[in-house]
């Protein structure tokens, strides 16, 4: 009998796919063929998540993209107008590509979606495939997208998800508190957009009862609140990248020059953007530290990375800091001599520093990143946020104090790295997340 033939569909943002292609890393090692959907403007990127898992890897995926409708690229760097596109486009590109293969290959055996994607699920009860929904980010946003229907009847939100007032509310006494105005659809871009993320999760919702399994990239022992709610998510995470050839050279070279935790490293993800003042205020920050730091700039910068920087800034540090605009962030939180981690703290982000014992400086951007803080900051005591001033900059002092504030003090590493310790057992033999992992592993034998 020949082995399952798995199609998986992530939302087509990097902070989805990589999670997914961890997943399909770990399936291909029980000889499932796997092909991965993507959505014409993030095939590249796709393409270059799957090349630093290796030749081995990328010889057995089989990428396929699909079109998105999407016209210019400044359409396909928005939020909202992929979110149209999602819905819009690709449901009936995707329902082609499973007809195409199905008459003309090994038929689909079963349908890993992104949860996000309830469509996926939709289309495959309707073909008779197997499906599993899989969460990229915390279990709490899966709770939070089932509680949706209690909010409207509290009166936290109206019909369209916009919050009807500011205030802290808890989903269970044992969760951190969240903001309602930063609930995950509430404080992304604008109008149109907040309504279709808002849309996207109610119908999800109802999707999500078509799936046989709910796997997320978290682990019980993080998050024990969220999976008393919500039993029916299984946890097997932390999803782990494997082995790769060794990457960054001179990355990895400068940072085996730099003492044992010392080194500031700061990256902020695919989406975070700042204005010139924030981002000198940052530079001047990490100068004012004193300290060694490795800095991830995106390339896209208007008018050029070099002419952002503060005058004189490049120089004045010399050696001491490396701005680069990429890097195996993996590898980067493992080495051993970064001290702290300035994050926007997206969910895989979040699961890398904590699988490396890695504390925090929160600066969330949007969506689920002020959850995720809120984790980090108050639940398991492994990091600091940001105060902003007046103006809502995140300036150089507030950068150097909380800096020494985190570094300075035993307690948060002591402590991110008892965490540290709890996330790995759970994808050890007997963790709890392994178990999931051979149980679901089990069921697509079936």
């Amino acid at each position: 009998m020949e082995n399952p033939h798995i199609l998986v569909i992530p939302y087509p943002a990097q902070g989805h796919v990589i999670p997914l292609m961890d997943l399909s890393s770990c399936l291909l090692k029980h000889g499932f063929k796997i092909t991965f959907v993507t959505l014409e403007f993030n095939h590249q990127n796709a393409m270059d998540i799957l090349a630093l898992r290796g030749e081995e890897m990328g010889n057995r995926v089989h990428l396929v993209s699909v079109p998105d409708g999407l016209g210019s690229s400044e359409e396909r760097n928005q939020p909202g107008k992929i979110s149209e596109a999602i819905l819009q486009t690709m449901p009936r590109k995707v329902e082609e590509l499973i007809e195409e293969i199905n008459g003309s290959e090994r038929k689909i055996n079963c349908v890993i979606a992104d949860q996000s994607l309830g469509w996926a699920l939709e289309i495959a009860k309707k073909h008779g495939i197997k499906r599993a929904a899989f969460c990229p980010a915390a279990a709490a946003l899966l709770v939070l997208g089932f509680s949706i229907p209690k909010l409207i009847d509290d009166g936290v939100i109206d019909q369209d998800g916009t919050p009807l007032k500011r205030e802290m509310i808890k989903l269970s006494p044992n969760m951190p508190p969240m903001n309602t105005m930063n609930f995950v659809w509430a404080c992304i871009g604008n109008i149109n957009a907040q309504k279709n993320i808002f849309k996207l999760m109610v119908r999800n919702n109802e999707s999500i009862k078509l799936t046989d399994w709910l796997l997320c990239n978290s682990t019980y022992e993080l998050e024990p609140a969220a999976f008393t709610m919500a039993p029916n998510i299984k946890p097997i995470g932390p999803l782990l990248a494997p082995k790769s050839k060794p990457t960054d050279s001179n990355c990895l070279t400068w940072l085996n020059q730099q003492a044992p935790q010392s080194v500031i490293y700061v990256a902020f993800g695919s989406f975070t953007t700042f204005n010139t003042t924030q981002f000198q205020e940052l530079a001047l920050g990490l100068e004012l530290t004193g300290r060694p730091f490795l800095w991830v700039v995106r390339s896209d910068i208007p008018n050029g990375r070099n002419s952002a920087y503060p005058e004189g800034f490049q120089e004045r540090i010399g050696s001491r800091g490396q701005m680069v605009d990429w890097v195996h962030q993996k590898k980067v939180l493992s080495h051993p001599s970064i001290a702290c981690f300035i994050s926007h703290c997206g969910w895989n982000s979040t699961m890398e520093g904590l699988s490396n014992g890695v504390p925090f400086l929160c600066w969330p951007y949007f969506a689920d990143q002020f959850f995720n803080q809120s984790y980090i900051c108050e639940y398991w005591g492994v990091g600091l946020g940001f105060e902003r001033d007046g103006r809502g900059t995140i300036t150089r002092n507030e950068i150097r104090n909380k800096v020494e504030q985190l570094v300075g003090n035993e307690k948060y590493k002591a402590k991110s790295m008892a965490l540290k310790e709890t996330v790995m057992n759970s994808i050890a033999e007997t963790g709890g997340s392994n178990n999931n992992l051979k149980d679901f592993v089990k069921w697509l034998n079936e």
